[in-house]
């Protein structure tokens, strides 16, 4: 690592010192932590740009040079946000933060490859915290691991297609954090030539949207778990009377947007989010409007990119085989809304959505039985489809129109550091979304030591994950760890690997239900949201 070594302390003859490191980055010294379960530093909370008190819903502002030493010590700040499970209000809007964890052995003449990690959580919530994305297994394979903090909710995707406001400001935050690594990396003993960008749910719509944005390409390869930009809730239209609405719910009258936005500004940003809550108002990306002397980011609906970016990118993609199970294992019987479950979500991605097509789709999973609690695991067969795996299968086919090599994968692994499934009291076979995250990363909600079958599972992830950032290739040689060779999809067979107890690569998954999206969007194509004609 190419770091200036601060001796904190010197202990009695006997002891070993311990030696915090201190790096002499592009934005000034940055002191950071010698972690005490492995050997690897970690540099917390480093500030990569500033929310603008004066417009906080609007462009983040460069963060200044540091004049001191920057003291890398925390990383608890988080967003703002309403908490997932609660509601309650957190956060702050100092949090435009990231971390970098870093392996001993890295240095000016060792560069070791970047894993760029973005948090999921709905576009809504989440943060890149050690609490859940703990770097430990992931940095004992010779990586550099950067987790970062962007605007969610409110201050990060409000669209208001104004320039003061255009939409998707988290996702400029991401490529300020991008480009703040770009730049400085190096001095941590990270390649800034071998960034690979990666995430889950919204992080991994996120990657996603990265692949098809025209801004310039910050990374070289790319892994997304569990989300594309296709996903119906990862897009949405401006909305110009979302300020007007809250701002009015507190009090002030107006019915100027600018106004409103300003007199909100002003307001305590927990309120801000509280009364958004109240209002059930949700914000994600948007198809912004063009503005001159206005940094966008995405200006059409996904669905319309050729993703250029994706034809010198390998790609690692897939999901989880029962991502939607979370929302009906514990659903009490009397909350099984046919509605809800079907014409509302269908209309998530779609303009139109009639009685005859609502009719087809619940005959497909249900057959002639009745939405209830004893179909909770057809019901979980659709949503996952509709919601996660069907939007991934028609990205995979985007990518290779681009002759991108694509990895795609099914997890099915089922074990004590399943996530998801733990956190909601699941004890179904197969994974639920989130369920890969404990394989992948330390987290202070698994404190269980792994079973022999986890810790091979752990092995096998973080190696792949890993090799993947290092060549390009999950599984460049056969190993006892990964006994399969891993094959990218071709245009003729849509490899996957199966992630099981066992590795197995097999073709083309959930071909049946995948063939019946297939046709019900090409038949309902021309009232998709952000359908143009040819």
């Amino acid at each position: 690592m190419q770091v200036l070594v601060y001796l904190l302390f010197i202990t009695v003859a006997w002891a070993s010192p311990r030696l915090d490191p201190l790096v002499d980055s592009k934005r000034g010294l940055i002191r950071g932590l010698q972690a005490t379960d492995g050997d690897y530093a970690m540099f917390l909370g480093i500030p990569y740009a500033m929310v603008n008190y004066t417009n906080p819903f609007g462009a983040a502002l460069p963060y200044p040079d540091f004049e001191g030493t920057f003291d890398a010590y925390d990383d608890s700040a988080i967003c703002i946000q309403n908490l997932q499970r609660t509601d309650q209000a957190i956060g702050t809007l100092e949090c435009l933060h990231l971390n970098i964890f870093v392996p001993n052995k890295a240095s000016s003449i060792n560069k070791l490859p970047v894993l760029f990690w973005i948090h999921g959580g709905r576009f809504l919530y989440g943060n890149g915290g050690r609490t859940q994305f703990g770097a430990k297994y992931l940095v004992e394979k010779d990586v550099v691991l950067v987790t970062i903090n962007y605007r969610v909710g409110l201050y990060g995707f409000m669209c208001l297609d104004t320039p003061e406001v255009p939409g998707n400001q988290g996702l400029k935050d991401q490529v300020a954090a991008l480009r703040w690594v770009k730049e400085n990396i190096e001095a941590f003993g990270g390649d800034p030539n071998q960034v690979t960008i990666s995430g889950a749910s919204a992080g991994g719509v996120s990657v996603d949207y990265h692949l098809l944005s025209k801004k310039e390409k910050l990374f070289n390869k790319a892994i997304s778990q569990s989300g594309t930009s296709l996903c119906p809730w990862g897009v949405m239209e401006s909305d110009q009377s979302v300020p007007i609405r809250i701002a009015s719910r507190l009090g002030w009258e107006t019915d100027d947007i600018n106004d409103a936005v300003q007199f909100l500004a002003n307001v305590d940003p927990k309120l801000v989010v509280t009364t958004a809550l109240d209002l059930s108002i949700t914000c994600v990306p948007c198809v912004e409007k063009e503005f001159e002397g206005v940094e966008d980011f995405i200006t059409d609906h996904p669905m319309n990119y050729d993703i250029s970016k994706a034809k010198n990118t390998p790609i690692l993609i897939g999901y989880t085989n029962m991502e939607k199970l979370f929302e009906f294992y514990n659903k009490p019987a009397d909350k099984y809304d046919e509605n809800e479950i079907f014409d509302e979500n269908l209309g998530l991605g779609f303009h139109t959505v009639d009685i005859n097509q609502v009719s087809l789709v619940k005959q497909f999973y249900l057959g002639d039985e009745a939405v209830s609690e004893i179909m909770k695991y057809e019901l979980t067969d659709f949503d996952s489809d509709y919601t996660f795996i069907h939007p991934i299968h028609r990205r995979l086919s985007n990518y290779l129109d681009n002759d991108g090599k694509v990895y795609h994968y099914v997890f099915k692994y089922s074990g004590g550091r399943n996530f998801g499934k733990l956190r909601d009291n699941i004890t179904y076979p197969g994974a639920i979304h989130s369920d890969e995250y404990g394989y992948l990363f330390e987290m202070t909600a698994l404190t269980d030591t792994p079973t022999d079958e986890d810790q091979i599972m752990m092995d096998r992830m973080t190696t792949m994950w890993t090799n993947f950032a290092k060549y390009g290739d999950p599984t460049p040689e056969i190993s006892e760890v990964l006994p399969v060779k891993w094959l990218p999809i071709t245009k003729n067979a849509l490899n996957y690997l199966e992630i099981d107890n066992e590795l197995i690569m097999k073709k083309r998954s959930y071909h049946a239900r995948m063939a019946f999206w297939d046709l019900y969007y090409q038949t309902n194509k021309k009232s998709l949201k952000g359908y143009k004609e040819e």
